[in-house]
């Protein structure tokens, strides 16, 4: 070949290989919150296409509780986008990490889990993560593989990576120290020992929430301190719970589990708000900017949201179970509110604050007159909320967006929050 003709084919190369690298890159930063640093993790994905290498991707996890929600989810569907760029994913079951705990957004010390906990722990997680990623895929590892043959004279020198006054600065322990509340010296090893795990695995990337940042950063300054390459870091959105305000949570009773039932998922998918509809097709689909361009036109257009939040909350159930199930439970969904009469426009009404009860509830709406009238009403099995029969006076709805009915014909749409 001339070399003219060499030069020019060269240029053509290096032009696709940017190109394709800028377009893996967009995907990777989809719906992400930040990445650091941007510049370098493009030098890595070139990198990666020129010597046909993937990326090392690491995703650590602590078995500090047996069961997911759609919360977790969020950062494990970046990680199957990477699996299907191709490449390498990790993930790191933090077991020996677990008998520390993670400090973050913790105002006290963790509880230490035994052995048999974080065993018990790290099985369910497999079968709940495995709803998500391909695990054949997936390469598992533990750190206590690495962490348990430390030394102690290894274990100090690692621990000069960073200073206190750098741990002070994480707004978690900061927060402690000025209320004078007490901060375990061995919570200062959470992050150094995540840290040590991104060296151990030569880590090019590492995913994590918004609340991960700090300790993502810590790998950063292990592996600069051992003298490898820096990883980059992608941290993930924080996904609100049903409520729209606080952080998907069971201790905030805001969730949705992925070992919820099919018809109970689908309703609490249902019950969230229009506005937070949006938020939960950003962070739980992999719909395309143009498809959610193509959606938000359609309410424009007089498109009602209701079924777009049945198309999202099919598509979920779906994931999480079959198509077969997500059809029938979005048939039974339909069907109870078309038995219910329950009309497409209704008045709406909103009542600020974390919760109310019922009663009070169908007192300041107007479907009763009074509270024995309310009473009554429940009694006589008169009361619906979503379509569902109330059938205890004590229910308490939290923040979310319900339609409540009395009789046949009084409804009202209610937004408690």
């Amino acid at each position: 070949m001339p070399k003219d003709s060499t030069e020019k084919h060269n240029l053509d190369s290096t032009i696709i290989d940017n190109e394709k690298a800028k377009e893996i890159f967009e995907i990777i930063q989809r719906g992400s919150e930040e990445i650091l640093v941007e510049s370098d993790l493009k030098k890595k994905i070139t990198l990666s296409m020129q010597e046909g290498k993937p990326l090392n991707v690491k995703l650590g996890l602590d078995p500090t509780s047996p069961d997911l929600h759609l919360g977790h989810t969020v950062v494990l569907m970046k990680l199957r986008e990477l699996q299907k760029l191709g490449h390498k994913v990790t993930l790191l079951i933090g077991d020996f990490t677990a008998k520390i705990g993670d400090p973050s957004g913790r105002n006290a010390t963790r509880p230490v889990l035994t052995d048999d906990e974080i065993e018990e722990n790290s099985r369910t997680y497999f079968e709940q993560v495995g709803l998500i990623i391909d695990m054949d895929a997936a390469i598992i590892r533990k750190n206590s593989e690495w962490a348990n043959t430390l030394s102690s004279s290894e274990m100090i020198r690692l621990a000069g990576v960073t200073t206190v006054a750098r741990m002070l600065e994480r707004d978690d322990f900061t927060k402690r120290y000025q209320s004078g509340k007490s901060i375990s010296l061995h919570e200062f090893l959470y992050p150094i020992m995540q840290g040590y795990d991104s060296f151990v695995l030569n880590s090019d990337l590492e995913l994590g929430g918004t609340d991960q940042k700090f300790n993502l950063l810590m790998g950063r300054d292990v592996q600069r301190f051992f003298g490898q390459d820096v990883q980059c870091i992608l941290t993930m959105p924080i996904l609100e719970g049903l409520d729209g305000v606080d952080k998907m949570s069971k201790s905030k009773n805001n969730y949705i589990g992925l070992k919820d039932e099919a018809d109970q998922m689908f309703g609490k998918i249902m019950s969230v708000s229009d506005e937070l509809m949006w938020r939960y097709i950003d962070l739980l689909t992999f719909k395309s900017d143009s498809e959610k361009k193509k959606l938000k036109q359609s309410i424009s257009q007089g498109q009602n949201p209701k079924n777009i939040k049945i198309e999202l909350a099919s598509d979920i159930v779906e994931r999480f179970y079959n198509r077969e199930t997500a059809l029938k439970v979005a048939n039974d969904f339909e069907e109870r509110f078309k038995n219910n009469k329950i009309p497409e426009s209704i008045d709406e009404k909103v009542f600020e604050g974390e919760s109310f009860d019922i009663v009070f509830l169908l007192k300041n709406t107007g479907l009763v007159r009074s509270t024995s009238d309310a009473f009554r009403s429940i009694q006589q099995g008169a009361v619906r909320v979503d379509g569902q029969k109330v059938l205890e006076r004590e229910l308490v709805l939290k923040k979310g967006c319900y339609v409540l009915q009395v009789g046949k014909r009084s409804f009202i749409r209610v937004r408690v929050g």
